[in-house]
């Protein structure tokens, strides 16, 4: 298969941040009085800003949607302004892919640190497109951020690849229609059913080759 475009999530797959997501919301929800349940992590994985920022306000903390987001994604650009944490191969893998195909970036995170990200890495020119769930109806694992992409890209998503690293990413790449590449998130490893969406598996970003794409 030679795809028509490829469209990268941005984190666990180019900056390993799922870990600050968590790190900050957990502190938010502790510093406003609400109590963290042993399912949140999961279930913000691919969420949307005002999807993820309501399901706070059912912690029991302190504040509304909108304040929440504006809070955590504040604390997400104090985490990121000395360092962000790019994953090893990320830069060598956008730029050898993007060589041969156009490049979009379909993710959760809100449109000013997807520009934070893609500018610390050097790579802003590499993607024609960019789409942050803030800007369909529905966060992973539905399909809209990853349509949305496609359709930016004047591609057919069923021609396009789709590098995932979490289960509702990877479950909203395959419901997109999409060949789906699962890096998988080390930190919160997808369940063996997501997994099985994915037509490879690699390790870590360096291993997104042009080999392995043309060979899917």
């Amino acid at each position: 298969m030679d795809p028509v475009a490829i469209v990268f999530d941005l984190d666990g797959v180019l900056v390993d941040s799922e870990q600050l997501w968590d790190e900050v919301r957990r502190k938010l929800v502790a510093d406003r009085g609400g109590r963290w349940t042993a399912e949140a992590t999961a279930a913000m994985l691919g969420m949307s800003t005002p999807e993820w920022s309501r399901y706070l306000t059912t912690l029991g903390v302190d504040g509304s949607p909108e304040e929440l987001a504006r809070a955590v994604i504040a604390g997400m650009a104090d985490r990121y302004r000395p360092h962000v944490p790019l994953l090893p191969g990320a830069v060598e893998a956008v730029t050898a892919l993007s060589d041969r195909w156009p490049l979009a970036v379909a993710t959760s995170s809100p449109p000013d640190l997807i520009g934070v990200v893609l500018a610390a890495a050097g790579v802003a020119d590499r993607f024609r497109v960019t789409v942050s769930s803030e800007e369909v109806a529905r966060g992973k694992p539905a399909p809209d951020v990853y349509l949305a992409a496609a359709s930016r890209l004047g591609a057919d998503p069923a021609s396009c690849v789709a590098i995932e690293d979490s289960a509702n990413g990877l479950r909203a790449a395959a419901a997109a229609g999409m060949v789906v590449v699962a890096v998988p998130n080390p930190h919160y490893p997808p369940p063996a059913d997501a997994l099985a969406l994915a037509r490879a598996t690699v390790p870590t970003p360096g291993g997104l080759t042009q080999e392995l794409i043309l060979g899917l």
